[in-house]
């Protein structure tokens, strides 16, 4: 789903699970990497799918180690619930964007949350009231907008 996304977060493409060497002489395995447009570095991507707690400032800490360990620009963690009060500092600190991606989603339907912004995958049926405006989105650009009224 990142790949969708992948022009919002900077990156070029993205690639799936993958080991990546490290300046401390070990490789970390990671389940995804992007690459910046115009080639300008990667960005380690990690998934937890923790349901009952949050992920917590030791967890974003490794994150931001195996960062500065494989020289990444940066990093994207995707978990179903918020960070904790220390995660996000680290986060911040250790350029860490933090994508929350409901449990039960699939490749169709899905609800995430990143950079301000909530993006909806549905299959099937939409009923509303109201008025509603909606981006087709395909391969990371916005291809239509509707604007649709009651």
């Amino acid at each position: 789903m990142l790949e969708q996304f992948a022009s919002y977060f900077g990156l070029g493409c993205v690639e799936g699970k993958q080991l990546v060497p490290g300046a401390s002489g070990t490789s970390w395995e990671i389940e995804g990497r992007g690459i910046k447009i115009n080639d300008e570095g990667i960005v380690l991507i990690e998934c937890r799918r923790h349901t009952k707690s949050k992920l917590s400032q030791e967890q974003l800490g490794g994150l931001a180690f195996r960062i500065k360990d494989t020289g990444a620009k940066g990093g994207i963690i995707v978990s179903p619930l918020a960070l904790q009060k220390g995660a996000k500092l680290v986060a911040a600190h250790a350029n860490i964007t933090h994508v929350i991606l409901t449990a039960e989603s699939t490749t169709t339907e899905y609800v995430m949350k990143f950079l301000n912004k909530i993006f909806v995958g549905l299959s099937g049926e939409l009923n509303f009231q109201g008025s509603l405006k909606a981006d087709v989105i395909r391969d990371g650009k916005i291809v239509e907008t509707r604007n649709c009224d009651d």
